[in-house]
C-alpha cells in the first residue's frame, strides 16, 4: 500500500523565504525521523507565508498507514509555529 499525504500550511511568523525554509526544514526533519517517510515541498515555494508539503509512505499493512496518518496530523497540529490549512490523503 502507498499513502500520499499533502499538507497545506500557513507560516504566520515567517517574514522571508529564509524564515519559511527554517520552519519547513524543522518539520520535515521531525517527520522523517519519526515516520521514516519521503517528504518534499511540492508547491507555493515562492510564497513565504504558505507551504505545501508532500509526504509518501509505503507498507504492506494499510491499517498501519492509517494510524501513521493520524499521528502525522496530530504532530503537525502540535507545531505552534505552523497552521495546518488542509491535509489530504490519497491511496496509490
Amino acid at each position: 500500500h502507498v499513502l500520499l499525504i499533502k499538507l497545506e500550511l500557513r507560516i504566520p511568523e515567517a517574514h522571508s523565504l529564509k524564515d519559511k525554509r527554517k520552519q519547513i526544514k524543522s518539520l520535515k526533519d521531525r517527520l522523517i525521523s519519526r515516520f521514516n517517510a519521503s517528504i518534499a515541498e511540492v508547491d507555493a515555494m515562492d510564497n513565504h507565508k504558505h507551504a505545501v508539503i508532500g509526504l509518501c509512505m509505503l507498507s504492506g499493512d494499510k491499517t498501519y498507514l492509517e494510524k501513521q496518518y493520524s499521528l502525522i496530523e496530530t504532530m503537525v497540529l502540535e507545531c505552534t509555529e505552523l497552521q495546518l490549512l488542509d491535509i489530504t490523503r490519497e491511496w496509490l
